[in-house]
């Protein structure tokens, strides 16, 4: 028969623990949890134009989980561990990377009630008397809409302040104001609850990816960024922009 020299048997245990380790490193590896990515953004765009579509980047990238958090006010990502969120507004944002991703030009709208005081007595006289509705304080759309509408903004405008997107397209349709919305209401438009009130829009408002410099460096970030900026021309291509 053959036996192991004393050093042979030395050589056997070191092999065995080292065999040993490894295989608990490659169970550890196997059992990993997927890196997670946080995406902020507004509860609006995440139902009304990501939901339909995050499948897509679940199946493609199984080894990334994401954390969708709700985002209302231009918030410090880094502070709050968002890797990359969506924006809205025109892009005029220095303290964060910007990159455009899906134009939705902006345009007024108001529930039924109110359509019909525009009807009966004007456009630029129903604005002066009722709420102009915004999603957060400072911001400067209905100005830029006024502007380019070519009326004179009110002195003192009645304004109210909706953060949630949801909450404020409710309270358009209740009668509470009037508010600046982009094709995503399509559905209350075509039902009748919201009534564009004027054709003019304001076209360099849209959605647009937001993240700190070096956000690109992590591969999480990296393949959302790709896969979101790849949906949103796939968007803008099917519906001719």
């Amino acid at each position: 028969g053959v036996a192991l020299t004393e050093d042979g048997q030395n050589l056997l245990q070191a092999a065995q623990l080292a065999s040993a380790g490894l295989e608990r490193e490659i169970r550890r590896l196997g059992q990993r949890r997927p890196e997670r990515i946080t995406i902020g953004m507004s509860t609006y765009f995440a139902s009304r134009w990501l939901s339909p579509r995050l499948m897509t980047f679940i199946t493609q990238h199984p080894e990334f989980s994401l954390n969708l958090m709700p985002l209302i006010d231009l918030i410090d990502l880094q502070a709050h561990n968002i890797d990359l969120a969506i924006r809205w507004g025109k892009g005029d944002w220095t303290d964060l990377e910007i990159e455009p991703l899906l134009p939705c030009p902006v345009f007024p709208a108001a529930g039924t009630a109110i359509a019909g005081r525009v009807a009966r007595d004007g456009l630029a006289e129903t604005l002066a008397e009722v709420p102009l509705l915004h999603d957060r304080k400072g911001s400067v759309a209905w100005r830029d809409w006024f502007g380019a509408a070519g009326l004179a903004y009110p002195s003192a405008p009645e304004q109210l302040v909706i953060p949630d997107p949801n909450v404020r397209v409710q309270a358009v349709i209740d009668g509470q104001g009037v508010a600046l919305y982009d094709e995503s209401v399509a559905a209350e438009i075509a039902a009748g609850q919201l009534i564009q009130i004027s054709p003019v829009s304001l076209d360099d408002y849209g959605y647009f990816l937001a993240y700190p410099k070096d956000a690109l460096s992590l591969p999480g970030p990296r393949a959302f960024r790709a896969w979101i900026l790849a949906e949103a021309g796939a968007t803008a291509e099917t519906s001719g922009a």
